[in-house]
């Protein structure tokens, strides 16, 4: 072998060596210089031996720069100067204690842009808890979540690559607009005849940002490509087997004004602020046939719970301290409880769809729980 083989041959070896030696050098922790590999949930999701599954909604958190980050509209009692984002992680803390959930649903404005000076180390405290308790959660984004140092396809990557995370940035094979339209299917529990079929298919889509129509400024709204992979996607899932769906985005739909109008349940506390665009959604969720419920952020002080066309919309309640509130007025958890038909041998179908919400208070206060849907009741 000649002298010029042999250095082309030992070349990527020293390279190799001189990198690893620096690595050591810069960060003087061995574990630090590896390569940091995501840690996983089973996939796929289902649910648990007793034939239920537990989603918690997180909407609004508007997380900042942890304890920097001043509390809004809170009662003197809760902290005063003392109140910070610190009392956001608490009270996802006491959330996640108290419920065990199976999945959480963070409906976007996870992070408030203006008062985030780093976007990745403020999603990393504010998702911090659910991974601290190693539980599997998805994510979509809001209209505020992209006003840091991120856009909005490099927060819903971040977000997909985290422990966890079970989020995705859009769905293989479909060209749709934005980012964070995904599927996850709950199947069966172990054991049972659906181990291998999916029973519940929850949809996340992004729901956009701020957008400018005939020159006048208005919120964005769910377009055309995402509602065709929605309703392409739905009818793929139910050709063999027709299973409750919901779905989940930030900004609510025009629709949802008209619920003032109906015997709603919760609190209408403020005008739905919506696109003056009307993309169709409800037409579409419609026609799905299976949509049981759609869950929603953006605005803070509704937590109501309204039936559209038979398909119930519910706000989560403004969760963050951070974010808009009113004083007095405790910040609030959405869960969403579905549980399933016990037959002779295994368990069967979804048999029945609950809701309720947590408030931050002293006693973790459980209100307005109600009845989405049971089998054959409609």
């Amino acid at each position: 072998m000649s002298s010029s083989s042999l250095v082309s041959l030992l070349l990527p070896c020293l390279l190799s060596l001189l990198l690893l030696r620096l690595s050591t050098i810069l960060y003087p922790d061995p574990a630090a210089a590896l390569p940091r590999v995501k840690r996983s949930p089973p996939l796929p999701l289902r649910f648990r031996h007793d034939g239920a599954f537990k989603i918690l909604q997180v909407a609004d958190m508007h997380f900042g720069n942890g304890a920097a980050t001043r509390c809004r509209d809170v009662a003197p009692e809760v902290g005063g100067a003392r109140c910070s984002d610190v009392n956001t992680t608490r009270f996802l803390r006491r959330v996640i204690e108290a419920e065990r959930p199976d999945l959480i649903a963070f409906t976007g404005d996870n992070i408030f842009g203006g008062s985030a000076s780093d976007a990745a180390e403020s999603l990393l405290k504010a998702i911090g808890p659910a991974m601290e308790y190693k539980v599997p959660w998805a994510a979509i984004l809001g209209n505020h979540d992209q006003e840091s140092t991120m856009t909005r396809e490099e927060l819903m990557v971040f977000m997909s690559l985290m422990d966890y995370s079970v989020s995705q940035v859009n769905p293989p094979g479909f060209l749709v607009h934005g980012f964070g339209n995904y599927h996850i299917g709950i199947h069966g529990p172990f054991g049972s005849e659906s181990v291998n079929t999916s029973l519940l298919n929850l949809y996340f889509m992004d729901s956009g940002d701020r957008e400018v129509v005939n020159g006048v400024r208005t919120y964005g709204w769910i377009k055309e490509s995402q509602l065709s992979w929605l309703h392409a996607t739905s009818n793929e899932l139910q050709e063999n087997s027709r299973a409750p769906e919901f779905a989940f985005f930030h900004i609510p739909i025009p629709e949802v004004r008209g619920l003032w109008y109906t015997d709603f349940k919760g609190q209408y506390q403020e005008g739905v602020a919506c696109s003056t665009v009307n993309s169709g959604v409800l037409g579409t969720l419609t026609s799905m046939g299976d949509v049981k419920a759609v869950f929603l952020g953006h605005d803070h002080l509704n937590d109501f719970c309204g039936d559209l066309n038979g398909i119930w919309f519910c706000y989560g309640g403004g969760f963050g301290y951070h974010a808009y509130g009113r004083p007095h007025w405790p910040r609030r958890a959405r869960i969403i409880y579905t549980e399933l038909n016990k037959g002779q041998k295994s368990w069967m179908e979804v048999e029945s769809i609950h809701t309720w919400k947590l408030l931050d208070d002293e006693q973790l206060s459980k209100i307005d729980e109600q009845v989405l849907w049971r089998r054959n009741s409609r």
